[in-house]
């Protein structure tokens, strides 16, 4: 039985007859950890769409950006991602240290060529020493990688960047 999927997703696959293929997407690209390439791709970007859950179980969906490299692929089961000065609400921050879970999804919005997911379990330390490393950082996301695998590319709409925010760091 898959741990990727539950009892609602094996539902909705037999109603539409795609539990075959959602069980060879699963076996072929959904892993634990990143990949040499994938780790070149995430650091690449200089947007990342972060969601997270607060302590009453709602999800919440935050765009995060900086210029290309602001998350950091420390490993192949750890990101970090800077927490910069906002609206001064945090609810991305204080979802992470109500619940700890998050997902990631990274896109190419360019070409389309590469979009990824990335779902672990984060934490929160105002005393990282990659607080003082990123410039504008007043508090470091790190997350333990735990799956891994590609975005469907075909509802994604092609966008060019015509300027960095102002405000990036």
């Amino acid at each position: 039985m898959s741990s990727f999927y539950g009892a609602h997703h094996r539902a909705l696959q037999d109603r539409f007859e795609t539990r075959g293929l959602a069980d060879r997407i699963e076996a072929t690209t959904v892993h634990d950890f990143l990949t040499d390439e994938e780790r070149v791709f995430v650091e690449s970007r200089d947007m990342v769409f972060l969601s997270t859950v607060d302590e009453r179980g709602y999800p919440s969906v935050s765009y995060k950006g900086g210029d290309a490299g602001f998350v950091r692929a420390l490993d192949a089961k750890t990101l970090a991602l800077p927490i910069y000065d906002g609206n001064g609400m945090y609810v991305s921050a204080g979802n992470i240290s109500a619940s700890g879970k998050v997902g990631l999804l990274f896109v190419d919005f360019e070409t389309g060529a590469h979009r990824l997911r990335v779902h672990g379990s984060a934490t929160i330390d105002a005393e990282d020493p990659l607080v003082d490393e990123i410039a504008g950082a007043e508090l470091v996301v790190r997350v333990a990688v735990e799956e891994v695998f590609p975005n469907c590319p075909r509802y994604v709409h092609r966008f060019r960047k015509l300027q960095a925010s102002s405000y990036v760091p």
